[in-house]
């Protein structure tokens, strides 16, 4: 049976291996990418509600980076934010390249191929911006909440990062993808519809953290706190290994 967890520093377990930590990792990155390539491209309506597709499970994604700093600490999470912002910019350059790749003379898919995997490049620009700054906003508060309330009230960290962390992302991706495009009054009603609905949706979500965040706990064996954590997104110490 597994003992309760040891609490400690991010320090302390700095050259720690844990059992699940790259599982978690891989399930943010495609979450990612996937909720990008598939979701974007795709409006949907329902129950006389329109909303790109993506929202639905984009916002996984930032229950999964709440889950890697409040199991993991900063310090992993970091490096797990940083694999999905280099995961984002091969994707943009994949679907670019192959977009524009020359098609067979026998092949009869360009046009779709380029409505569901053409991108637009201010589009994409954006989405990388405000995925890189948002994730580490959510994840400094994240970490900082949880020395702030020793470890207690779990769903205040992860719906008030959500809150801080999707709000820095959709106050840099509508803008940067849109202002100009768009009306700016539908820019800030999109902007700020979407952002309710992403931290709505984290507070649905909250049961499910609650579970995750248990079990990798007792696995993992420690409840890690960053009292000692050097939270500049370029700091690298913990990437050293035993």
């Amino acid at each position: 049976m597994d003992s309760e967890p040891i609490k400690v520093s991010g320090e302390d377990v700095r050259q720690t291996r844990f059992r699940y930590y790259d599982l978690v990792m891989a399930a943010f990155v495609a979450i990612l990418l996937l909720s990008g390539i598939i979701g974007a491209g795709k409006v949907a309506t329902v129950a006389g509600f329109t909303f790109g597709a993506g929202i639905l499970f984009f916002p996984i994604s930032y229950v999964i980076g709440d889950v890697l700093t409040e199991v993991y600490g900063y310090a992993r999470a970091r490096r797990v934010i940083w694999a999905g912002f280099a995961a984002l910019i091969f994707a943009a350059f994949m679907s670019w390249a192959i977009v524009a790749m020359p098609p067979a003379d026998s092949w009869s898919g360009q046009e779709a191929y380029e409505t569901v995997f053409g991108q637009v490049w201010r589009i994409a620009i954006a989405s990388i911006i405000a995925f890189w700054a948002g994730e580490f906003v959510n994840s400094y508060v994240m970490a900082k909440m949880k020395v702030w309330t020793q470890g207690r009230m779990l769903w205040s960290r992860t719906i008030g990062s959500t809150v801080v962390g999707q709000a820095v992302d959709s106050l840099l991706f509508y803008p940067i993808a849109f202002l100009g495009v768009w009306e700016t009054s539908d820019v800030i009603l999109v902007m700020v519809t979407n952002w309710a609905l992403k931290v709505g949706w984290e507070a649905v979500l909250t049961p499910v953290t609650y579970r995750v965040v248990g079990f990798l706990k007792k696995r993992e064996g420690v409840e890690i706190f960053d009292t000692d954590t050097d939270f500049s997104p370029f700091a690298g110490r913990e990437a050293r290994k035993v």
